[in-house]
């Protein structure tokens, strides 16, 4: 796949520097701040418009390939013969080029209007696609529970945007006995996610092998796309929504959130994650299923 990672001209850069006034102690006091940049990202399959999202002009290979596999549009980063970056005054197009006839399937969802952060599903116009089950997983990892602790805790540090600006999310890939292999940041957090999956497949990383980590809430995109990744492990800062743990349930998922420290707590799969006397959570949950 030929991919125009270089010298893109007038490409955004993802940090700012924007002057403010802030409030401190009851003083206001001039200064500058770091601050995320956000930016219109377009995506088209053989010259057809199908997508903007607003986004974080960075790892844009990664999100166009990542985009492509999680939405359906293609089975396999090899079905992207060429993806071309253009930097433009409002945005930047992520050109890419399929064979016609995986654009078949998708000639009557193409979205054409700019939705708010990496929303994941303006426009689309059937209900149904909105709510599309996740892909099946198989058996997956099992783990202890202290690496679920670890995995997070390597997660803050490995956060440059956020380390600059407060104010993006992320997705890491985590690997029992390597750690992180992969983070990605955006003020999206389907675009964070979906980046990940874009570079882990540029990268020919297999998604079963390891663990997603999230900084956000789990909503059922969250899930949808992580099954995609193959990943049979997922694990968020925040809490999922009902939906999130019912279609983690259904494909198989373990879902593990509201990660904090030592705790987290897990709502669907819970066998594949062992306490400290090696007994699987299963065995001593009432609740989870």
């Amino acid at each position: 796949m030929a991919l125009a990672e270089v010298d893109i001209p007038n490409l955004p850069t993802p940090v700012a520097r924007r002057p403010r006034i802030a409030s401190r102690a009851g003083h206001l006091e001039p200064g500058q701040r770091l601050i995320p940049e956000e930016t219109a990202i377009a995506f088209t399959y053989n010259r057809c418009s199908h997508a903007v999202m607003m986004a974080t002009p960075a790892d844009l290979e990664d999100f166009a390939v990542g985009f492509s596999l999680t939405e359906g549009i293609v089975n396999e980063v090899g079905d992207i013969s060429e993806l071309v970056v253009v930097s433009g005054e409002f945005g930047v197009e992520l050109r890419m080029w399929i064979p016609e006839a995986r654009m078949q399937p998708y000639s009557a969802r193409r979205r054409h209007l700019a939705g708010p952060t990496g929303c994941g599903l303006c426009g689309v116009e059937s209900l149904n696609e909105a709510s599309r089950s996740a892909p099946p997983i198989g058996d997956g990892l099992h783990l202890a529970q202290e690496e679920i602790a670890d995995a997070m805790a390597a997660l803050s540090p490995a956060q440059v945007l956020n380390r600059e600006t407060r104010a993006v999310h992320a997705a890491a890939f985590w690997q029992p006995g390597k750690g992180l292999v992969a983070v990605r940041e955006d003020v999206g957090r389907h675009n964070a996610l979906d980046k990940l999956v874009g570079s882990l497949a540029r990268h020919q990383i297999d998604g079963g092998s390891g663990v997603v980590l999230l900084t956000s809430r789990v909503s059922v995109e969250m899930v949808q796309k992580t099954a995609v990744l193959g990943a049979s492990i997922l694990v968020a800062m925040s809490a999922p929504t009902a939906l999130a743990v019912r279609v983690a349930e259904a494909c198989g998922m373990t879902l593990v959130a509201i990660a904090r420290g030592q705790d987290f707590e897990i709502f669907s799969h819970p066998k594949r994650i062992s306490g400290r006397d090696d007994e699987p959570a299963v065995a001593r949950s009432n609740h989870c299923h």
